[in-house]
């Protein structure tokens, strides 16, 4: 999972987030869809970075070093289309932050930063409480301009996950 600049100028970095993500449907619809709270919990978020980089992001040398983080997207929402059993497409976006135990993406950055995600994909249920997804993702980390520098860093990957429904269907 590679970076590019869209919003932000950070670059030579990878990501490899894992974590959970709860939807509860809203007594609501739009656009014809299904319309979702979702939240999302990141107890390990790695990022790869250069191992020593200046206050402007740029790497100072070849050597890499992994950041140890966690985070949580509190607010989000998600629109999925189609009946349960068929190929679901669903589009999504969460905001949230992270907590790095180190400065990342620049020597003058925070441990504290903000994330903001869109993902579009399709989701399959394979039994009344399983279910699969695969999407494309969108994911934006800066501090927001809480510090000196404020570099950020845009992420597009590709995710897949297993689905559990909890309670009634």
């Amino acid at each position: 999972m590679g970076n590019y600049h869209l919003f932000a100028y950070a670059e030579n970095r990878r990501i490899r987030p894992f974590g959970v993500e709860y939807n509860r449907q809203l007594p609501v619809g739009l656009f014809g869809a299904e319309f979702d709270y979702t939240g999302e919990v990141l107890p390990v978020l790695l990022l790869n970075e250069p191992a020593k980089y200046g206050t402007d992001s740029r790497a100072l040398t070849t050597a890499r070093q992994e950041q140890y983080g966690a985070g949580i997207s509190p607010t989000g929402f998600r629109l999925i289309w189609r009946k349960r059993g068929q190929f679901q497409p669903y589009w999504n976006a969460k905001g949230g932050f992270t907590y790095f135990k180190n400065r990342v993406l620049s020597t003058e950055g925070t441990h504290l930063n903000f994330t903001c995600e869109f993902s579009v994909g399709v989701e399959k249920a394979l039994t009344p409480r399983l279910g699969f997804r695969a999407g494309y993702s969108d994911f934006h980390i800066s501090n927001g301009n809480i510090a000196r520098k404020n570099p950020g860093i845009d992420f597009m990957y590709f995710n897949a996950g297993i689905n559990y429904r909890w309670g009634k269907h």
